[in-house]
């Protein structure tokens, strides 16, 4: 399909095509294979070679390391990525990294970034985001936020407890969202503070098992429950104006939602590819699978969804360069996760054995994709977005006029 991407867009995603089939992949089903994961030394392989071939941290800015494409230009090569268990790390486009660096990028002081974007991108370190709570705190209702930093001279006090920290188990700091004015609304009284995980206080507790929670690396990032207590750090250390912290996190999540959705759309799209290999190989009941009119009826709209998903994905690109796109990317998020989960399944099952075997990647992908319907906010906290913008402009006229058009085409045709 013809996305009418820019022609920079199309020749860095064609190179990062290249380096997932060449490299990326080849790793990923050796290591799928004997069972062996990618060391360290591997990534930090990987991540060398991306630089030689200027594929390296695609949407941070060439300042900082990286290759400075723009919101829609690196879209594209997220998908690419997405086609491999191994592909975002390969080129350090995984998230939370991916977002912490955007979150920094945009907001942060000139000292924020040297001491801390500059050696992020460079993998030299490693972040958190550290936002959602346990029961009773903020989660699908980031209102229900629990975790405070109080003012004591030019230092924030934090207490609090988290989970779900995406490799908060490896991170040198995290971005913590914490209560700052108690006597604001949470969306004004809220900020993002920047704490190191050596500062005392700090109590990564252990990582949530959960689903797709196999790797087939080394690294152990998880998603960490931490604690909170008693937490100094400097007053200095606020991501962000003191108090913008919900309007900050909204711009990391606007973008990050689409990079998650055309990541997740690369490997529906890999799974398609497996499955309609297998289709063609395999042979049952007198014919080639891919002869069975239901299943080629199956592959068919597979192949639909997938693309208004992906075409979905860069409309809210475009206009998230104009606008927050609130409900466009809601819209897509919403979308896309449904589709890839669909898909994704429908792979595995045409695949039967080889589907639920290991052996392929279809498995892992199908425990990873099932979280991406509740991460990024849940179908249902999009869907309660989607539905307000629908009815807001509702006019009762309109409804009182067409309600009266109705009784009088019931009344002529009774009259007949």
């Amino acid at each position: 399909m013809e996305y009418h991407d820019s022609e920079k867009a199309k020749e860095v995603a064609s190179r990062v095509e290249a380096f997932m089939d060449e490299v990326v992949i080849p790793r990923e089903r050796e290591a799928l294979r004997t069972g062996e994961p990618v060391t360290e030394d591997e990534l930090e392989e990987f991540w060398e070679m991306a630089k030689t071939r200027d594929l390296f941290a695609p949407q941070v800015p060439e300042e900082y390391g990286g290759q400075g494409l723009d919101f829609s230009d690196m879209l594209p090569s997220f998908e690419q990525v997405g086609r491999s268990l191994l592909g975002a790390l390969s080129i350090r486009a995984n998230a939370p990294q991916e977002g912490n660096m955007h979150t920094l990028e945009m907001v942060g002081t000139e000292e924020q970034k040297e001491e801390w974007l500059r050696p992020l991108v460079q993998g030299e370190i490693s972040s958190g985001f550290s936002m959602t709570e346990p029961m009773g705190g903020g989660g699908s209702d980031p209102k229900m936020l629990q975790t405070t930093a109080v003012r004591d001279g030019d230092e924030w006090v934090i207490n609090g407890h988290k989970w779900w920290t995406s490799d908060g188990l490896d991170a040198d700091f995290l971005l913590v969202m914490a209560r700052t004015d108690m006597d604001a609304h949470p969306y004004e009284g809220t900020s993002i503070i920047l704490v190191p995980t050596d500062t005392p206080g700090v109590e990564i507790v252990r990582n949530v098992p959960h689903l797709g929670g196999h790797d087939i690396t080394e690294r152990t990032g998880g998603h960490a429950e931490i604690k909170y207590k008693n937490v100094r750090v400097p007053v200095e250390n606020t991501v962000g104006e003191e108090g913008e912290g919900f309007r900050v996190a909204q711009m990391r999540l606007g973008g990050g939602r689409l990079t998650h959705c055309m990541r997740y759309s690369g490997m529906a799209e890999r799974s398609l590819d497996i499955a309609k290999a297998y289709l063609e190989e395999r042979e049952a009941f007198g014919s080639d699978l891919s002869e069975k009119q239901s299943l080629r009826h199956r592959i068919a709209e597979a192949e639909t969804k997938l693309h208004m998903a992906r075409t979905g994905v860069r409309h809210a690109a475009r206009e998230l360069d104009q606008s927050d796109a609130r409900i466009e990317v809601a819209m897509s998020k919403v979308y896309t996760a449904r589709v890839t989960n669909e898909i994704i399944d429908l792979a595995l099952q045409v695949c039967g054995g080889n589907g639920i075997g290991k052996d392929l990647p279809i498995a892992h992908f199908y425990e990873h994709v099932r979280a991406f319907r509740i991460v990024d906010g849940a179908d249902e906290v999009h869907l309660r977005s989607i539905a307000r913008d629908a009815f807001e402009d509702v006019d009762p006229a309109e409804v009182d006029t067409a309600l009266r058009f109705d009784e009088e085409c019931r009344a002529d045709v009774l009259d007949d």
